[in-house]
């Protein structure tokens, strides 16, 4: 059982477009079809539903089906430091 705090962030990960799975797998040790299962159990019927379309055949989830010049797997503006309050 994973902790609450990498199960959301699995979930966030397996969201972002330009995560690979084997990003996730090489974090949390989870392959594919374990990551798939998380998100059947964590998510609603309908919001797994959608991710299950949204991710199948995107190139960009599959480091060996990336187009040559991705290297990363987020935006650089994407995750901006937060501002102290």
């Amino acid at each position: 059982m994973l902790p609450p705090q990498d199960t959301s962030r699995i979930i966030e990960m397996a969201w972002e477009d330009r995560t690979p799975f084997e990003a996730i797998e090489h974090l949390y040790g989870l392959s594919e079809s374990n990551v798939i299962k998380l998100m059947r159990l964590a998510l609603k019927p309908n919001s797994f539903k959608l991710w299950r379309s949204r991710v199948s055949g995107r190139k960009t989830k599959h480091l060996k089906l990336r187009p040559l010049g991705i290297d990363r797997g987020y935006c650089p503006t994407q995750y901006k430091p937060r501002q102290k309050k």
